[in-house]
């Protein structure tokens, strides 16, 4: 077999395409994006009650998380440099793994964000009532949708000055938090109900493990979907300039943001507050800075939340329309969202998507509060993540044993390579168990293989593996899976 070819031009063109996507991301755009994917709406939501269940053993928690899914995006790195006409990590387990595992990865990842749009646009509107709470509750979320689909409509160049501020916004309230904090231990502050900022509440309280394996595996269940969205530099790397060196930077960089975005911050905060004092109901953040003195406190975080869950909106708006048209090129979505505007953006895809967002709205009006339903969307969400995830490993694991030489060949082989790729496997395979041992989470894990009984149901209404090849818009090509 001969090798793939390797497109190093400035656009990504298909075959018999006079538009093509545009290459219109640069470094900084990248790294950003990269940075805002892993910082999630989670950690700044859900951190409270992660604290609550798994006390100080929190940061093994995200440090766990964050050490395993480094070596999915190794993995999806090292598969998107191997053949740099793929568009996204979908493009790569359809040509290494099938056109079924092609349609499954596509459909759901779609899926995975559209649910994490729903419970971002939901968060906008929820948190967009602590300044105007006598809006109707539909407002701020059509505002949002409207906004972000607009812009995204325009250029791609558009989304990642986006995704820049809005990373930049996320980056300034944690470093801000883990400096105050810092300055608060250092001190001795000492709390209205006489506890002392000190190091050592890390383990006078119960000791690092105070609720046990039991609180420590809960931890798992809500920590994951801090997570998501750290694939996302791989869905941008076909609209990115010079992948082979901005790619490779913005996944190496995964460990330092991890230490420093989720270990230090969540470290700082249980040295101010004791870990049993930590409200779940409330952001840590909100009540770290309240304690700090800052009366804006409040207000401020209440900011960065709705700029995260802004972000998260934009980055799933980005990437659903992009994975909807490659789907579309290779026959598994109707064609006609493989047709490009003028600014090279796949506009009828991102209708589509911005559409399917809407129904969100509607959960604001069903009962219950904000974060009842995000935390519904999100469970699902998390469990499908795990499996578009797993599907890069063992597209990874069969690229390794077909091709060899592409792997000798390689500036950016996975650490650890197939063995390691096994072992992350495992722990998705554990998470699922964990995820099964609580009630809420349990609910959502049990509803998740409808989704993939539909998918099953429309690959093979559609005519399965057959009638995909008669639908596609690529011509053969000497590909991996050759």
């Amino acid at each position: 077999m001969s090798s793939p070819q390797i497109n190093t031009s400035e656009d990504i063109r298909q075959p018999g395409e006079e538009v093509h996507l545009k290459r219109g991301l640069s470094n900084r755009h990248l790294q950003l994006i990269a940075i805002g994917g892993a910082i999630g709406t989670g950690l700044f939501m859900g951190s409270g009650k992660t604290i609550s269940a798994a006390g100080p053993s929190v940061i093994l928690v995200y440090a766990i998380i964050g050490f395993m899914l480094f070596f999915v995006m190794r993995a999806m790195g090292e598969l998107l440099l191997a053949n740099l006409s793929y568009k996204s990590l979908r493009d790569a387990v359809s040509d290494i793994l099938g056109p079924a595992a092609g349609f499954v990865t596509g459909w759901t990842y779609w899926f995975c964000w559209i649910a994490t749009g729903m419970a971002d646009i939901v968060a906008i509107t929820g948190y967009a009532q602590y300044w105007w709470p006598e809006i109707p509750l539909w407002l701020p979320g059509i505002v949002s949708i409207a906004l972000l689909f607009v812009l995204n409509l325009a250029a791609v160049r558009l989304f990642g000055e986006m995704e820049f501020w809005f990373a930049i916004v996320k980056i300034v309230a944690i470093v801000a938090l883990i400096a105050v904090g810092f300055y608060m231990v250092v001190t001795g502050f000492q709390e209205p109900n006489g506890a002392t900022a000190k190091f050592s509440n890390l383990i006078e309280h119960g000791g690092f493990f105070p609720n046990g394996i039991t609180g420590f595996l809960a931890g798992f269940q809500i920590a994951i979907f801090a997570f998501v969205g750290i694939e996302l530099a791989g869905t941008a790397a076909a609209e990115t300039v010079d992948p082979e060196k901005t790619l490779p930077r913005a996944i190496n960089s995964i460990p330092v943001r991890i230490v420093i975005f989720y270990v230090l911050a969540l470290v700082v905060i249980m040295m101010v507050t004791p870990w049993n004092e930590v409200s779940p109901e409330s952001s840590p953040f909100v009540q770290m800075f309240a304690l700090a003195g800052i009366p804006a406190a409040a207000g401020m975080i209440n900011f960065v939340v709705i700029t995260s869950a802004a972000s998260s909106a934009n980055s799933g708006i980005f990437s659903t329309s992009r994975m909807l048209y490659g789907l579309s090129l290779e026959g598994a979505a109707p064609r006609r969202w493989s047709k490009l505007s003028d600014s090279q953006v796949p506009a009828r895809g991102l209708i589509f998507s911005v559409i399917c967002l809407i129904p969100a709205l509607g959960m604001l009006y069903a009962g219950g509060t904000v974060i009842e339903a995000f935390t519904l969307i999100t469970t699902v969400s998390s469990v499908l993540f795990m499996v578009v995830w797993s599907y890069i490993l063992v597209a990874y694991i069969v690229y390794r044993r077909r091709t060899p030489q592409l792997h000798e060949q390689s500036i950016f082989k996975m650490p650890g390579g197939v063995a390691m790729a096994y072992v992350v496997l495992v722990f998705f395979a554990a998470m699922l168990v964990v995820l099964s041992l609580e009630p809420d989470t349990r609910s959502a894990l049990i509803a998740t293989p409808v989704w993939f009984i539909l998918l099953a149901i429309g690959w093979f209404a559609a005519g399965g593996s057959k009638g995909a090849a008669q639908r596609s818009r690529i011509k053969p090509r000497d590909t991996i899976s050759h």
